[in-house]
């Protein structure tokens, strides 16, 4: 074979190969999925955790909860709590033992077309949106802006195309609606057109669920298939850390929790302010205040889907600014999931989200830190873990973008290492050693596991500095751009069918353009 031949060989394999990464892999060739089996990363010891138990059931039995809502009072007396004289809520120990021993250990988040619903039980890793930005990121001006309702949309239907995104909870607020009950039902629309996967969202008022509940029945096709199949959940925060409830939503909770809707009890207190400095107070009083929830969700309505949301976050006490991308925000996280292993309930905290303005190296190495951190810990569901700066204030969707492919690595990490006869590879090292060519490249054993074992990024640049010079110095940003603007040039995939559409659009006073 002469020289020229042998390149074109070459070339022509590896534009096959290229050519099969570009296009969709078999389940079973998939190098990562939703899902995966994280917990090998261990921060607290056994016994440490047991510590954090056991102070997070005094805290309860001896502090407890302020201000719940009359209706709260009922059910949580009812199911065995003391009001005290100082109007506070404790809660004894058995009875906490008693609902932890009872509550659900797995909880299913559907998704409407069923092709991506979420498992969420032992070590099992999803990632996903999440926030409240009240600012959109403009990466060429380098500056922020309100956030629309438009960007909530196009934030979902771009999260319906990024296969590391496993979830959609709602990233960011529609400042350019004034009304607060037309943005609750208009965030409802915005994000189930705009994506299959399963949502989550909350509600500022009590009143505001019964009529996102009929906009969901009439999504779905009627209360029976709702019930059946819930494809949002509720994000409540059910708590004004210190050990505090929060009364209206306390009361949205349990709107939800009667109509069938999973609830997120999300505790974010914030170390040093609102919660205690060291990372071992301020997981023992989130763990404290969401097995308070638990109690109350129990009480509700015994075995409702709950998701244990212990999201404590970090604090520069220089400043008093968050540290939402520092280290001890990324043990924060890691320390929350096995307090969630050690109560064998479904969990969710917060990773990946970054204090940078921009989706640049700062960003880049605090949305890796926590969100490899967090998988490795088994977290169930890894929440703000894409397109999210400025300390929570603002969202990115070229970020957002980015992140599929820097979730891609984080999951990698999460599945870890295979040892087998086939993976440790004796029978290769023969081959290739004695009297084969003395190395691996393209023998049939590398080929034919080079999709199954490794992960390749999307826009991350690999090429040789030769390489990206000839390719017109091809910039991180603007690849991200150009996706950007490719997914949002086409229909929505989850867009509603017309009738149905029409049929909302005249019972509701839909926003968006149709």
């Amino acid at each position: 074979m002469n020289e020229q031949t042998r390149n074109s060989s070459r070339s022509g394999g590896r534009a096959a190969r290229r050519a099969a990464r570009a296009s969709a892999l078999p389940e079973h060739l998939r190098p990562i999925r939703p899902g995966m089996e994280g917990g090998t990363l261990k921060v607290l010891t056994q016994h440490q955790i047991e510590r954090i138990h056991e102070a997070a059931l005094t805290a309860l039995e001896t502090i407890g909860l302020a201000d719940a809502p009359q209706s709260g009072i009922d059910y949580l007396v009812a199911a065995g709590c003391f009001l005290g004289d100082d109007g506070r809520i404790r809660f004894p120990r058995a009875l906490v033992e008693d609902i932890i021993a009872k509550a659900n250990r797995s909880v299913t988040l559907y998704s409407r077309d069923g092709k991506s619903d979420l498992e969420l039980s032992g070590n099992r890793v999803h990632y996903g949106t999440a926030g409240a930005a009240v600012s959109m990121v403009d990466v060429h001006g380098q500056e922020y802006r309100d956030s629309t309702l438009q960007d909530l949309h196009d934030a979902s239907r771009i999260c319906e195309q990024l296969e590391n995104i496993h979830f959609v909870q709602r990233p960011m607020v529609c400042r350019d609606i004034a009304d607060n009950l037309e943005m609750d039902l208009n965030t409802v629309y915005a994000t189930t057109s705009g994506t299959f996967k399963h949502i989550g969202t909350s509600f500022t008022e009590p009143n505001h669920v019964a009529p996102a509940i009929e906009m969901l029945h009439m999504i779905a096709g009627g209360e029976d298939k709702w019930r059946e199949r819930p494809f949002m959940s509720n994000s409540n925060c059910f708590v004004v850390p210190p050990m505090k409830f929060a009364t209206e939503s306390c009361e949205v909770m349990e709107e939800c929790i009667k109509a069938g809707m999973p609830v997120l009890l999300l505790s974010a207190g914030m170390a040093g302010a609102t919660a205690p400095s060291t990372v071992a107070g301020a997981i023992t009083q989130a763990t404290a205040e969401c097995l308070a929830g638990l109690v109350y969700v129990n009480a509700v309505k015994p075995g409702a889907p709950a998701i244990f949301g212990t999201w404590p976050f970090g604090l520069d006490l220089r400043t008093g600014a968050m540290s939402i991308g520092s280290g001890e925000q990324a043990l924060l996280t890691a320390g929350c999931a096995q307090m969630h292993h050690f109560y064998d309930l479904p969990g969710g905290a917060a990773a990946g989200a970054s204090d940078a303005k921009l989706p640049d190296m700062q960003a880049g190495w605090e949305q890796m830190c926590s969100n490899v951190m967090a998988g490795l810990s088994g977290l169930n569901m890894v929440y703000e873990a894409a397109g999210m700066h400025a300390s929570l204030l603002g969202f990115c969707h070229e970020s957002l973008i980015l992140s599929d492919d820097l979730i891609g690595q984080a999951q990698r990490c999460v599945r870890g290492i295979e040892v087998s006869d086939e993976t440790l590879a004796l029978d290769q090292m023969a081959e290739v050693c004695m009297g084969g060519p003395g190395h691996y490249l393209g023998t049939d054993a590398t080929l034919g596991r080079m999709q199954a074992d490794y992960v390749y990024p999307t826009f991350g640049d690999r090429s040789s500095p030769k390489e990206w010079v000839e390719l017109g110095k091809p910039d991180l940003i603007e690849k991200a751009v150009k996706r950007k603007e490719e997914i949002l040039a086409a229909p929505s995939s989850a867009r509603f069918d017309p009738l149905l559409d029409a049929e909302l659009r005249d019972r509701f006073n839909i926003h968006l353009p149709s």
